[in-house]
């Protein structure tokens, strides 16, 4: 009796079992004795395999085996003074570290929560929908219509990064929206929408990096780090976020 495959497609290389065609019985242990029972041996050994094989990983040995880490050389030196205590970056690094690990453990159930009627999450190709979604408005188009903006009331504000919401992107979609983010972050000035969704999109990327990922962090770096090299004094409002996201990209492993 033929089988499925055989129905849709003939054999390239068809195996007689000789005169009466009856299969013989096959020694998968010993040396074939000539081509057919080779190719019968062949035979034998591909039908006791499963039509799907599904790998087991352990995330576990793929976190000791990362071999992509990120580096912050190029980035411009700290001012003196600007730069902060070695106890304080442990200390957002451990901070930082449970976030991650709560995100991880309560993705499923946040990603269940129903999310508001007017929180309509743009598509992934949609660069210019996520910038508006994560900023707002204001902030998207102040340096293009300015004036319009200041005279407008109704301005869209941007939604922050809620756990009912970045527990919905997969890590494409973040990816995608971090390096979009970045790319606008090298034009442009610091502002607090920016910092809180770096801060969400970079805990929520998963280990181990993808070289991608990789570079859009250290490229996040090298911009915090020139334009920490800019500020004129440390009470600056924007210094302590700079220098968390250097912290986090430099000693985050």
């Amino acid at each position: 009796m033929k089988t499925d495959v055989e129905e849709l497609m003939p054999r390239l290389l068809p195996v007689e079992f000789g005169v009466s065609n009856v299969p013989e019985a096959v020694d998968l242990n010993g040396p074939p004795r000539n081509p057919q029972e080779y190719l019968r041996q062949v035979q034998l050994e591909a039908s006791l395999c499963p039509e799907v094989v599904v790998a087991q990983i352990d995330p576990r040995k793929l976190k000791r085996k990362q071999t992509v880490n990120a580096s912050v050389e190029g980035c411009h030196a700290a001012p003196m003074g600007f730069s902060p205590s070695l106890s304080w970056q442990q200390q957002q690094v451990s901070s930082f570290s449970y976030v991650r690990q709560s995100i991880a453990k309560n993705r499923n159930h946040w990603s269940c929560q129903t999310l508001d009627k007017n929180v309509l999450m743009p598509k992934l190709t949609d660069e210019e929908g996520w910038k508006r979604f994560c900023l707002g408005e204001k902030v998207y188009l102040e340096n293009i219509f300015d004036i319009f903006i200041k005279a407008c009331v109704c301005v869209k504000v941007g939604f922050p990064p809620f756990l009912s919401i970045v527990s919905r992107l997969n890590q494409s979609t973040v990816l995608m929206v971090l390096e979009t983010l970045i790319g606008w972050f090298e034009e442009r000035e610091f502002v607090p929408q920016m910092g809180r969704w770096l801060y969400a999109l970079l805990a929520c990327l998963e280990k181990p990096l993808l070289p991608e990922a990789h570079s859009s962090i250290r490229q996040l770096a090298r911009r915090c780090a020139q334009l920490r090299s800019t500020l004129e004094t440390q009470d600056d409002e924007k210094l302590p976020a700079l220098n968390l996201l250097i912290c986090l990209v430099a000693r985050y492993q």
